[in-house]
């Protein structure tokens, strides 16, 4: 039943495409603006595609676009799904599943996160080497369906070497500072408290976040080659010396947006 309401989703988009893209990428929260750079764009709202799931968190404007960017073809979602919003963790990730039989190789993650390394700054941009699933929650929790990937998928190498030396060439050719470091999935929808983020700091985390570790499980179990890049939006609390909110992560990811942006289609037009 699940493979059938993916390929209705998949069935739906590629009635509107003349042409499907080998690379997509998630954007974060105040991310979205990359796609005003894709030429040729075909727009489509989430809401229209047959069992697709619905966000309503601000900052993620809920499309799925496909278009191009220095002439290279990509899709991109425009916001993503998350476990506090009372998805499951496979329904977050259904997505990822639809692009799998779009026949998508590369997944490009990105989001707007905390800063727990105190070397870190608001604005940073970094690298993810790897990821700590602090909450448990996985995509592949369930009947497993030969079709999509194996029962027992490897994680030894979540983040595509390939792919990270790519962008690592990207950020040196258009002189883009960045960071590397270990992302966390903290649940949310709560900020995490100051004794959480000395306990992630002490487990070897520079970043947290509400997002993207789920969809890296399920793109590596897809088969396909994932980078992710984290926007450090705010330093997390009891490093912050002001309280957080959603609206100045917004506007932080937004500002940092322009560099990202440009990061990002150096990196794909080299995929």
């Amino acid at each position: 039943m699940f493979y059938e309401k993916v390929k209705e989703s998949a069935d739906f988009i590629r009635e509107k495409l003349s042409e499907i893209p080998k690379t997509a990428i998630i954007l974060g929260s105040g991310l979205g603006g990359l796609v005003d750079f894709m030429e040729e764009k075909c727009v489509i709202p989430y809401a229209e595609i047959p069992n697709f799931p619905k966000s309503s968190v601000a900052g993620h404007a809920g499309n799925f676009v496909v278009g191009k960017i220095g002439g290279k073809l990509i899709a991109a979602m425009q916001g993503r799904f998350h476990y506090y919003e009372g998805f499951s963790a496979r329904e977050l990730c259904y997505p990822l599943y639809v692009m799998k039989l779009l026949g998508i190789e590369n997944l490009i993650v990105t989001n707007a996160a905390g800063g727990v390394n105190r070397d870190f700054k608001p604005g940073d941009l970094m690298i993810i080497d790897n990821y700590i699933n602090f909450i448990r929650v996985n995509p592949l929790i369930g009947d497993n369906d030969d079709r999509f990937g194996p029962r027992f998928p490897d994680m030894s190498e979540p983040y595509s070497p390939v792919i990270r030396e790519k962008a690592e060439n990207a950020a040196k050719k258009l002189g883009i500072d960045y960071k590397r470091g270990v992302y966390a999935l903290f649940n949310g929808p709560c900020y995490e408290s100051a004794a959480e983020i000395r306990a992630f700091a002490a487990l070897g985390a520079d970043a947290v976040g509400m997002s993207t570790v789920p969809e890296t499980i399920c793109g590596n179990y897809l088969g396909m080659e994932v980078f992710g890049v984290s926007c450090i939006t705010n330093m997390a609390t009891g490093i912050a010396t002001v309280k957080h909110s959603h609206e100045e992560v917004v506007r932080v990811a937004n500002e940092a947006s322009e560099k990202l942006c440009a990061w990002m289609k150096e990196l794909v037009v080299s995929i």
